[in-house]
């Protein structure tokens, strides 16, 4: 999971980009200063730094530079300022994206993503474009995103994913994760499908599970680019 350190010294705005990011399946870190920003960065790694140029104790452009020094993370400037020669100098002092205020949070977790992915590439590494289940971890992954799982969706899922397009009444489902011999219900099955689906559409994966009316239900990998 990518982590982001949000450096905005908007309260308001901080958590609406946590929220937002959270939801994406980042992991997030907020600093409101630039010295605290500095030492945020220095205590733990970062994948992304989000970077508010305006500060209340120096400009996000000192704070870039310092970054620099060791990070080769990608930063993104979230400014104001829309002059040619401020986002210029964003750029040469190490900066590789602007976004301007006022922003949509969609648009901020979009240029995460595409940085990413861009550093991705660059590094010789190709985020997968299909989705990817951990066992041992307890998690789904696609692409930079990733949601976890509880024990039984994560065995639902891997019964699911181990026969692509097989459709599997629940009856089967129920005989493949509980081995216990437990007496479970139809609904039980439909209830941990539900929230299966809403945690994989936090990576952008929710349709890969079909429901077929009165018969259950299947997996369809999806094919989209992460």
């Amino acid at each position: 999971m990518s982590s982001i350190a949000i450096i905005e010294d908007d309260p308001k705005i901080a958590r609406l980009l946590a929220d937002y990011l959270t939801q994406a399946g980042f992991d997030t870190a907020t600093a409101h200063s630039g010295q605290e920003a500095l030492s945020l960065a220095t205590s733990q790694h970062f994948d992304l730094f989000l970077l508010d140029v305006m500060l209340p104790d120096g400009d996000g452009f000192s704070v870039c530079k310092q970054l620099r020094l060791f990070s080769s993370a990608p930063i993104l400037f979230l400014t104001a300022r829309i002059a040619e020669e401020d986002r210029l100098l964003g750029l040469e002092l190490g900066g590789d994206d602007y976004i301007v205020k006022p922003f949509s949070p969609r648009e901020v977790v979009a240029r995460v993503k595409a940085n990413l992915r861009r550093l991705a590439l660059d590094s010789g590494q190709s985020p997968t474009s299909t989705l990817q289940l951990d066992q041992d971890t307890l998690t789904a992954q696609f692409g930079h995103r990733t949601t976890d799982l509880t024990a039984i969706e994560c065995a639902l899922l891997a019964a699911l994913t181990a026969a692509p397009n097989k459709l599997f009444n629940r009856d089967e489902l129920i005989d493949r994760i509980y081995s216990d011999g437990r007496v479970v219900s139809d609904r039980t099955i439909d209830s941990h499908i539900k929230k299966l689906r809403q945690k994989l559409s936090r990576i952008d994966q929710g349709e890969v599970i079909e429901a077929v009316y009165g018969a259950g239900y299947r997996f369809k990998p999806c094919t989209k680019l992460p």
